[in-house]
């Protein structure tokens, strides 16, 4: 694509060479710049990429856009002086793939917790209801049956763009995203035409990189002053923050709830570990869904497949043939009668959420040994009050290690350990080895009893010392099971 195609919406300052040059593709990261392509020099939070525009341009970079012009210019290069270089990326982007986020229809789900979840239902729910779409989440791409691997909760924007490409060429009609607030504060989703973003609760996450819960709620809040007036957000008001959402934004305005009025209204009428009986909107259904927030996540896929113009009664019929999403209040009982949980819930939030949904569908006869950990080089404050929430809520806690990284998991373990209150003491004991933690919940645990391991859900790996070793919850209490069943 020529130059002035490339630059098509997007404010220039100045411009420096010959603009009608033909650019093959895009690259921010100078290591992977190539003969003809464009390198676009961000400041990121660890380098600057002004610093390697000398190197992107003996690479074979024809053209630069950065916010600062170089001393020396090369005459063979175009230079586009630009007041926002990450910004101006994702429109060099949505311009150099066809602007495909507005051939199909696009949502993004915000928030805390449920992203993953919620991104994922949909994608099933639409292919239940007979349509090919894209889905682009934490733990797998995918356009139409075609699987790709993710590797961060939001991909940077030319891949984005190169995926919904993709999934126009392929037919889709639909795309689902999770939409993370690194990749809104790092302008990845800038330039991306969203038909309906959905916001599902905003709780104590992602501290050590926003610093401040006021910043991370201004994060997310952006992404709905950004929308255009075409599209449609719809929030979730039971959530305090989630009329914040859509205070500034230009969209149509939606809300689900189950304790207050709202556009879609759900409450459940029946609850257990097999599946729920609920009512959205005065129409009842059974899903194998289980546990509360699983009804706020359903219900935000209700609302959005209904503002997508979908027959009620057809999409909870789509609803109701829904499987679990992996590594999301999984399931399983053991030919010994102990029932095993597996859950993604990393935050006190989504712990408190998945411990007051055992304890909502326990008859208190059986026992709730939870094991779990805290991620390392992530925020810490979040440690004590998890410690907390799960020895009150568990009748045993075996706190462990989840991906270390580059802590030293005894520390990460003493600072969950600072949040349990005294009364709790006798309820909780600590074991760094997860493989070990989770063979004491099976020794301790007895029939009818449930074992909760929590954290890691889907991962297939653990990280420590900056190494991901293979380690599979799932696979480890089958294998432990096995062993120790003999």
């Amino acid at each position: 694509m020529i130059i002035t195609e490339l630059l098509k919406r997007i404010p220039v300052l100045e411009i420096h060479g010959d603009d009608t040059r033909e650019i093959s593709e895009l690259a921010f990261d100078s290591r992977k710049v190539t003969e003809n392509s464009l390198y676009i020099a961000v400041r990121g939070t660890v380098a600057d990429g002004h610093s390697y525009i000398a190197s992107s341009v003996e690479k074979g970079a024809k053209a630069v856009v950065c916010e600062e012009l170089p001393e020396t210019l090369n005459e063979n290069v175009t230079y586009i002086k630009v007041k926002d270089s990450s910004k101006a990326l994702g429109h060099l982007a949505s311009n150099l793939y066809g602007n495909p986020s507005q051939k199909l229809k696009l949502i993004g789900v915000t928030g805390t917790n449920g992203k993953t979840s919620v991104s994922t239902l949909l994608f099933d729910v639409f292919r239940n209801l007979g349509y090919d779409s894209a889905l682009l989440s934490t733990v797998e791409i995918r356009i139409g049956e075609k699987i790709i691997p993710a590797t961060h909760t939001t991909p940077d924007v030319i891949t984005i763009n190169k995926i919904l490409a993709q999934a126009v060429e392929e037919g889709c009609e639909y795309a689902f995203m999770e939409v993370s607030s690194h990749g809104i504060a790092q302008n990845r989703i800038e330039g991306l035409h969203f038909k309906v973003a959905g916001f599902t609760n905003l709780t104590h996450d992602h501290l050590d990189y926003h610093k401040t819960f006021d910043e991370y709620l201004k994060t997310k809040k952006r992404f709905f002053d950004e929308l255009e007036d075409t599209a449609i957000a719809i929030t979730n008001v039971d959530d305090k923050n989630g009329m914040v959402m859509l205070q500034n934004t230009k969209a149509k305005k939606k809300s689900y709830a189950m304790k207050t009025m709202a556009d879609y209204h759900g409450k459940s009428l029946e609850i257990d570990f097999n599946g729920m009986l609920l009512n959205f909107n005065g129409k009842e259904f059974w899903t194998t869904l289980t546990g509360k927030f699983n009804i706020y996540n359903l219900l935000l896929v209700f609302g959005i497949a209904s503002e997508l113009d979908f027959e009620q009664d057809e999409i909870l019929q789509a609803i109701s043939k829904l499987n679990r999403v992996s590594g999301r209040f999984e399931t399983f009982r053991s030919d010994g009668g102990i029932f095993f949980i597996v859950d993604y819930a990393h935050t006190p939030d989504a712990l408190e959420n998945i411990l007051d949904s055992i304890n909502d569908i326990r008859t208190k006869n059986e026992r709730l040994i939870t094991v779990f950990g805290c991620g390392g080089d992530r925020d810490h404050s979040k440690r004590p009050e998890m410690g907390n929430i799960a020895t009150k809520k568990s009748t045993l806690a075996i706190i462990t290690s989840d991906n270390p990284r580059t802590e030293d998991p005894a520390q990460i373990i003493k600072e969950i350990e600072a949040g349990v209150e005294p009364q709790n003491f006798s309820k909780y004991t600590s074991i760094p080895d997860r493989k070990e933690a989770i063979k004491m919940a099976i020794r301790f645990a007895e029939p009818k009893d449930i074992v909760l391991v929590a954290g890691k859900g889907h991962e297939n790996y653990q990280e420590i010392n900056g190494v991901k070793h293979h380690f599979d919850d799932k696979e480890t209490i089958n294998e432990l099971w096995k062993l120790m069943s003999k």
